[in-house]
């Protein structure tokens, strides 16, 4: 069996909550709700009578699309690359996401999504660039196709070897 790679798994999750978040904020336009009025009625303002929490969830859900599935300006940037910043950004996106009545399982979603994200930084793996489709590619002075989703690979820290086996192995 192959190893996980736990990156992908996650960016999987996190697109999962983005397109929940987003359907989320627009199901929030037509009946606004915050999760939390049972505790406090304060909160009532961010979603009515302007749709300020709607609309930060829409813009979140847009951004966390455009991220994991990168449009072409936004892939190979640095901000797309980094763990570091989707471990920054993410907890931002799900705190909007559960103040919305209609966004509490993409808050969830992104919590496990982000639980997986660290689990992958500390073990050393690494985001690589280019958006999610095949694209050519030179390797050891050979052109392929790539399957740059599969690309990834995992640094091992106390010995400074890589395993790279995976983007051998995808040549087609």
């Amino acid at each position: 069996m192959g190893k996980l790679i736990k990156n992908h798994w996650a960016r999987l999750i996190i697109l999962t909550a983005a397109i929940f978040q987003l359907a989320a904020g627009i199901h929030g336009f037509f009946w606004p709700k915050i999760f939390w009025d049972f505790l406090t009625k304060n909160l009532d303002r961010a979603v009515k009578p302007v749709p300020i929490l709607q609309i930060i969830n829409v813009l979140l859900g847009l951004l966390g699309l455009a991220w994991e599935w990168p449009l072409k300006p936004l892939a190979g940037t640095l901000f797309h690359r980094s763990i570091e910043i989707r471990l920054f950004i993410l907890p931002l996106s799900a705190l909007a996401s559960a103040l919305l009545y209609q966004g509490t399982n993409p808050a969830i979603y992104y919590l496990i999504g982000m639980a997986v994200y660290f689990w992958g930084y500390s073990e050393g793996e690494v985001r690589y660039l280019v958006h999610h489709s095949s694209v050519n590619r030179t390797y050891n002075n050979e052109t392929n196709d790539f399957d740059i989703d599969c690309m990834s690979r995992t640094v091992d820290l106390a010995t400074a070897k890589t395993n790279t086996d995976r983007v051998k192995g995808i040549a087609r």
